[in-house]
């Protein structure tokens, strides 16, 4: 039975289209949440990075928290990459893990940055940027 308002089902092995996956991880709902309760504006930018880096980490008391702000904190992290760098895409692992690569094909683990800057707060996500940014 078909049921059209649920539209296509992507088969298991189909990824998104390049476009449709950088809209998916640039959601980092938790972050924006917690950046909107602080004051901080994320639009996308090198600069919301700077800002995001002097929040207070309250949420280092909760390890769960803690795990998807990292989480999300890398992908906004590779979203501002993409977004700013020119030549830097999004790509997937065959493990499924999201990175971003560089024009000159070197791959950089956003998630993993992200997970650092949540529990220890260095390095902080503007000087992952700069590092990117400078090639």
């Amino acid at each position: 039975m078909r049921i059209p308002f649920l539209g296509k089902r992507r088969q298991k092995d189909e990824l998104p289209r390049p476009e449709g996956l950088a809209e998916l991880l640039a959601e980092c709902a938790l972050l924006r949440s917690q950046a909107e309760r602080e004051g901080v504006r994320l639009d996308d930018g090198p600069a919301s990075l700077e800002a995001l880096d002097q929040l207070v980490p309250r949420w280092r008391d909760d390890e769960d928290t803690s795990e998807w702000l990292g989480n999300d904190a890398g992908l906004y992290l590779g979203t501002v990459i993409v977004r700013t760098v020119e030549g830097a895409a999004w790509d997937l692992r065959p493990d499924g893990q999201p990175v971003v690569r560089l024009a000159g094909g070197r791959e950089f683990d956003v998630v993993d940055a992200g997970h650092r800057w949540a529990a220890d707060g260095a390095p902080e996500l503007s000087q992952w940027y700069a590092e990117v940014a400078e090639g």
